[in-house]
């Protein structure tokens, strides 16, 4: 989730500047143009219409650098910093662009205003006698010049007011990516995962802990005292919880002891059949004090 998100604002801020580009380069384009034709025909130039082109190009030169930055260190603060200083700078440069072209907001009949000089719209550029190689526009196409001018000179001063904003959201989304890093939530790939969604929520699936589903796939619990009777000896140990676990059906040393009838061993005297002893009798013998007799082989078995 956090990749993609990542994708979608790179794309956006991207989109922002690509329009930003293309507003610069076209009056880029336009003043040179009429800089060049004014220069090969011996024309006056203004010098605001210089300021112009220096303005256009350096925002062409500034769009073409947050490109690549975009591509490479998209949401560094040190260098979003910075281009939100100059992103605010660029805005106010193309108003005054779009001042200098205010004349492009007529309809461009009858007498027209433009880079050229007055006049008619229907005449042609008047030559000064230099006779340039350049082909000199008509007042009406270089009125119409001025109206593009105008016009994406206004677009890219709304879309440099907006690009700060974004290279806020690049650089918060930026430190939430490092502050959570891989996670269950998100697959061990990055950012902070995905939210579930509503019906999710209706369902009671996916909660807001982002190890939801960890805790639910983890082991059962291990015994706990209170499932385990207090004994000392093996087959009193409840096992599943159900009766004594006794499965040779031996009598404990315990029971003995608080029984009413007297002990005796199974054997006496010289009636003693080492074969005849279970391992069970052996150890309620030792319990009692009842050792068997030397020399029996019980022990001494390799």
């Amino acid at each position: 989730m956090g990749a993609k998100t990542g994708l979608f604002l790179r794309g956006l801020q991207g989109l922002l500047r690509g329009i930003q580009f293309g507003c610069a380069a076209t009056v880029l384009a336009l003043t040179s143009y009429w800089l060049a034709t004014m220069a090969n025909h011996g024309l006056d130039i203004d010098v605001h219409l210089r300021a112009v082109e220096g303005i256009s190009g350096g925002i062409t030169a500034y769009t073409l650098i947050t490109i690549l930055l975009l591509c490479c260190i998209p949401g560094q603060p040190f260098f979003s910093f910075i281009m939100m200083v100059v992103d605010v700078c660029c805005a106010g440069a193309l108003i005054y662009v779009a001042i200098r072209n205010k004349n492009g907001a007529s309809t461009c009949d009858g007498i027209v205003d433009t880079p050229y000089g007055k006049g008619n719209a229907d005449t042609n550029v008047v030559d000064n006698g230099h006779g340039g190689f350049t082909v000199l526009p008509s007042l009406h196409h270089a009125c119409k010049m001025e109206t593009a001018c105008l016009a994406v000179s206004i677009i890219g001063c709304v879309v440099f007011i907006l690009s700060p904003f974004m290279e806020v959201v690049l650089v918060r989304h930026r430190k939430k990516e490092k502050r959570y890093g891989p996670s269950p939530a998100n697959d061990y790939t990055s950012g902070s995962g995905r939210k579930p969604g509503f019906f999710a929520s209706l369902r009671g699936k996916g909660s807001g802990h982002p190890d939801a589903d960890l805790m639910n796939n983890k082991l059962p619990e291990h015994t706990s005292p209170s499932d385990v009777r207090d004994s000392y000896t093996t087959e009193q140990t409840r096992v599943g919880g159900v009766g004594t676990y006794n499965p040779y059906n031996e009598t404990s040393v315990g029971q003995q002891q608080h029984s009413t009838t007297a002990y005796s061993p199974p054997h006496a005297g010289n009636n003693y059949n080492k074969y005849d002893m279970s391992f069970g009798q052996q150890q309620q013998d030792i319990a009692m004090g009842q050792y068997p007799n030397k020399g029996d082989h019980v022990y001494d078995r390799r």
